[in-house]
This record gives structure tokens, C-alpha cells and sequence, in this order.
């Protein structure tokens, strides 16, 4: 197993280009699945979870091929619908959460899917009721093996259906959009989510034959089809990235470009970081980082601590919670994180007091934050990646640290962030990866 050994205190300066958008890629690549044509995109991220996602389509039947290094093309014209009983394909789907984005697509096309129990990070109950509730109500039956952690699903004719959704997920609405388009009839979809995502599924979805209106909004009508053709999509670049790259601007005092960010899909984003105190512009469709020696956090008018929680879309991404949380402990000021969607993404904070942060858990959902001013710096320790948005967390402390750090478990890190090491390596971070012994 590899870690990451970090010298941190040193200034970066420089470009960085973000990946492509994990969480578009993992419904993408999905909907592959509902045509037999050729479908080419582009910006795909080369991380664990999407190439794992794209072999799990290849073992499928569908054919790839690589055009280059962020451009593939699928062809699901043969598909194998009893690779689903192979012990191959548990252990495939059951290692990647992203695999139950196949269901909605073969249900649509097929008739019947299968998907094991999928993996993913360790933050909280992350439910897949939704999905299978919506897909209840397009006339799909499905079975739960408690004793292999296995879902058999089947759906000879889905027929459209209002669905009032009772949380809105992401991916539980773009998997039902999927399975929607082809299913007789028209399919609501009330209080549906709106990320900048989901509006590219439906897009290229449109684009490929499906007849989905009202995209960007939280009620979706979805006027079923016979079949779709192919297209060619380009991905959005990942807004977690560029939220994180502000972060690591402002905790390390560097002066960065952020480049082709497509300002405009970024949402509330770059506010709350300025609510940070970051200064930041606009140039063209770059976003840049002065070298900051101080930033102090917005109090409320009244005077009060200044909360940043999570909320649905178009409120703040619960993945950025914990870049803003370590992007506080050296501004001026306080601010009180509040983390409603999941219950277990703050416990990563031990780390961060251990490094001579000042933090508060009030609960497995509230921290307060006290901003050193950077009056103090953190030390560097040994500390282990717990998920993805955490352990980048982790190494943005670890950059703006004094002396050296390690972090191990950077699986974690490396499951959504492309080349992480590399590009930091050419701001000038002094980062380097070692065998855990």
C-alpha cells in the first residue's frame, strides 16, 4: 500500500487544469447502456472509480476504445445480460458504488438487471431506496438477497408514472431518468435534483432522442421513446476539484490559476468561498488565486458566526464541506459547519486538532471552527485518508503545515483525484508517494 509523504509550508504557484467531473462521469457512462450506436465522450477523468466503471461496461459486452487520453468510444450493441450471475460481476459492481447507475439504463433497454450490494466511502447511511422506489413505481419488481447482498430486478415493460421522490438524490433521479426515457408513456418526476450534472445527463439524453423537459428545475416530465441513437458528450470540469483548489490557494498563501472551470455551472460555489474572506477573478473562463497573508471570514449582519451548511442543489455540495472546514483553520474569524446529509464526514477532524487545529465537534454533524489567522501554524503528522473529500482535506492541512506529514491510505484520495500528486508536484508542492512498510 502506498502513502503520501508531505513537506508542507512552501508557497505553490501556477496552472492547474481540473478533471473531468466524477460524479457526471459515474451517469454518463451509464447511459451508454441505452443505445446500441456509437457514443463518444470526452473529459473522462482517469480515476479508480470511473475506470472501474468502464471496465465493468467492457465485461458487460459494450466495446471500448480509447481514442485518447481523456476520450473514449461505447458501442453497447452485445450485451451479455447472464454476465450478471457470474462471480465475476459481484465482485465488479460490489466493489464500486457508481455500478448501481446500470440499472435504471438495462432496465430500460432489457428488462431486467441484477447488481450487487455496491461499495463506496464509509460516510454514513447512504440509502439506494430511492432508486429502487422509483423504479417500483415504473412497474419494475425487484428482490433483495440479504444472505449474497445481491438485487435482482425485473421489468418487462416499464410504463411512465408520476414519482414523487421522498429525498432528492442524484443519482437516484438520474437513474430513474434513464429508465424513464424508454418506458411507454410520460414519467413526473416531482422534487428531482437539478445539479449541473443531472442537466448534462438530460442533455445528451435529449440529444440522443429522449424528449425530457424541464431540465434544471426539480420536476422533470419525461415523454417515453422506442429507442435512442448515438452522440458525442463532453464532460463539465469537477466544480470538487476547483472548490478544492480555491481552498488549497488560500491555507497554503499561493497565487493559482484555475483553468476552464465553466464559471457559469459553479453554483453558489465561489460566494462561500468569498464568505471565506478568498479573493479571487474572473479571467476569461479561468478562475484566479492571488497569494493571500490573511483572509477573514463574513460574520452575519447581525454579528453573529457565520454558518456554511450543505443543501440540496442549488445550495452548497455537501462534497465541498470538509475543503471549507480546513480552509477555515487559518482564516480570521469562526465559522460553524453543519453537515445535514450525511452523519459521519466530520470525524476526520481528530486529524486536523492533532495538527494544532482549533475545532469544536459539537456533534457527528456541526464543527466550529476558530481561525488561527495564520498567527500559528499546524505540524505535520501521520494521519490516514478516511474517504475521498476527507483526505483531500487531510492534504490541503497537510501542504500548509509545518515540517512533514504522511498520509496514508491515499486509495482513497486516488479514487477521485486524477494525477493529484503529479499536479500539485508542478505548482511546487514538495509531495511524493512511498510504500508503506
Amino acid at each position: 500500500m502506498s502513502a503520501f509523504e508531505i513537506i508542507g509550508g512552501k508557497k505553490l504557484k501556477g496552472e492547474i487544469i481540473p478533471q473531468g467531473a466524477k460524479n457526471e462521469a459515474l451517469q454518463i457512462l451509464s447511459a451508454v447502456l441505452l443505445t446500441e450506436e456509437k457514443v463518444v465522450i470526452s473529459n473522462i477523468p482517469d480515476i479508480k472509480d470511473v475506470n472501474k466503471l468502464i471496465d465493468l461496461l467492457a465485461a458487460l459486452g459494450v466495446s471500448v476504445i480509447r481514442i485518447n487520453k481523456d476520450t473514449y468510444s461505447f458501442e453497447a450493441k452485445n450485451i451479455n445480460i447472464d454476465y450478471f450471475q457470474s462471480e465475476e460481476f459481484k465482485h465488479k459492481g460490489g466493489g464500486l458504488r457508481g455500478s448501481i447507475m446500470i440499472v435504471g439504463p438495462l432496465l430500460a433497454r432489457f428488462g431486467k438487471a441484477a447488481i450487487p450490494k455496491p461499495g463506496g466511502d464509509k460516510i454514513g447511511r447512504r440509502r439506494l431506496d430511492t432508486h429502487f422506489l422509483g423504479f417500483e413505481k415504473l412497474g419494475a419488481k425487484f428482490v433483495y438477497d440479504a444472505e449474497k447482498n445481491f438485487f435482482n430486478v425485473d421489468a418487462s415493460e416499464l410504463k411512465g408514472a408520476y414519482i414523487l421522490m421522498d429525498e432528492a438524490s442524484v443519482t437516484g433521479t438520474a437513474n430513474i431518468v434513464m429508465a424513464a426515457v424508454l418506458a411507454k408513456g410520460v414519467t413526473t418526476i416531482y422534487n428531482a435534483a437539478c445539479e449541473p450534472y443531472l442537466q448534462q445527463l438530460c442533455k445528451m439524453l435529449n440529444r440522443m432522442g429522449a424528449k425530457i423537459s424541464g431540465i434544471g428545475s426539480n420536476l422533470l416530465t419525461i415523454e417515453g421513446v422506442d429507442r435512442l441513437r448515438g452522440t458525442s458528450h463532453r464532460m463539465l470540469p469537477d466544480m470538487i476539484e476547483i472548490g478544492s483548489f480555491i481552498g488549497m490557494a488560500a491555507m497554503t498563501g499561493s497565487e493559482i490559476t484555475i483553468k476552464d472551470v465553466c464559471f457559469s455551472e459553479l453554483g453558489i460555489i465561489p460566494t462561500v468561498f468569498a464568505k471565506l474572506g478568498i479573493l479571487f477573478e474572473l479571467r476569461g473562463d479561468d478562475i484566479f488565486i492571488p497569494a493571500q497573508d490573511s483572509y477573514e471570514i463574513e460574520t452575519f449582519i447581525d454579528g453573529s458566526i457565520l454558518t456554511v451548511a450543505d443543501a440540496p442543489w442549488p445550495g452548497f455540495t455537501p462534497d465541498l464541506l470538509s475543503i471549507v472546514l480546513v480552509t477555515a483553520i487559518q482564516a480570521k474569524g469562526n465559522v460553524l459547519i453543519h453537515q445535514k446529509m450525511f452523519e459521519s464526514r466530520l470525524f476526520f477532524v481528530d486529524k486536523l486538532i492533532d495538527m494544532g487545529a482549533q475545532i469544536i465537534l459539537c456533534d457527528p454533524h456541526r464543527a466550529t471552527v476558530i481561525g488561527l489567522n495564520k498567527q500559528v501554524k499546524l505540524r505535520g503528522i501521520e494521519m490516514t485518508s478516511p474517504d475521498i473529500r476527507a483526505g483531500v482535506s487531510l492534504l490541503i492541512a497537510a501542504l500548509s503545515a509545518q515540517g512533514r506529514s504522511i498520509i496514508y491510505n491515499i486509495d482513497q484520495i486516488e479514487r477521485g483525484y486524477q494525477d493529484i500528486e503529479e499536479r500539485l508536484r508542478a505548482l511546487g508542492a514538495d509531495i511524493r508517494r512511498i510504500e508503506e512498510l
